[in-house]
């Protein structure tokens, strides 16, 4: 199966925390990359709280069905000056290759509370235990490809290589996966 994982920068976002990129190339047209994962099995979306509404009427209008709002929130989060209630959430839209399976190796809910990475060298870049979550969410598998759409940092890469290492080694151990 063929998992994309897009965590483009927030509508409205590109320019103030990406600009000094090399990969940057303008503001993210998300009504098309929406239209790309039409042809994808299952796919993770990131978002914030501010545009969800925007991204939801993207995936609307791309016809995208069978997708879930899940719920990243930040027990510690960046609190900005003359912001009086602080951005401790990221609204997270999967559409699962296929159904999840209950295992043990995580409880499984629609939220996960983790807190944000720091010093990574690009702002947004997501915490393993995150995209590992994710990663169950959308029922993904060791042999599943998965398709970093936005790789920026590497973190989702370097998660996804740990994730498929841990599940192959409870393989050999032999313990239930």
């Amino acid at each position: 199966m063929k998992i994309a994982f897009a965590d483009p920068p927030y509508p409205g976002q590109s320019a103030k925390h990406y600009a000094a990129h090399p990969d940057y190339a303008g503001e993210v047209d998300h009504y098309e990359l929406c239209r790309t994962l039409r042809d994808i099995d299952g796919w993770v979306l990131k978002t914030a709280s501010t545009t969800l509404p925007h991204v939801l009427d993207c995936i609307r209008a791309a016809d995208l069905t069978d997708w879930r709002i899940m719920a990243w929130v930040k027990p510690f989060a960046a609190f900005k000056r003359n912001v009086p209630v602080a951005y401790a959430w990221e609204p997270v839209i999967v559409k699962p290759c296929r159904k999840p399976v209950v295992s043990g190796r995580m409880v499984m809910r629609d939220w996960l509370a983790e807190g944000i990475t720091m010093k990574r060298g690009l702002s947004g870049a997501k915490p393993e235990r995150v995209c590992h979550w994710l990663f169950e969410c959308v029922g993904a598998e060791p042999d599943d490809e998965l398709i970093d759409m936005f790789p920026g940092s590497g973190a989702v890469t370097r998660a996804w290589q740990t994730w498929q290492q841990q599940l192959h080694c409870l393989a050999l151990s032999g313990e239930p996966t």
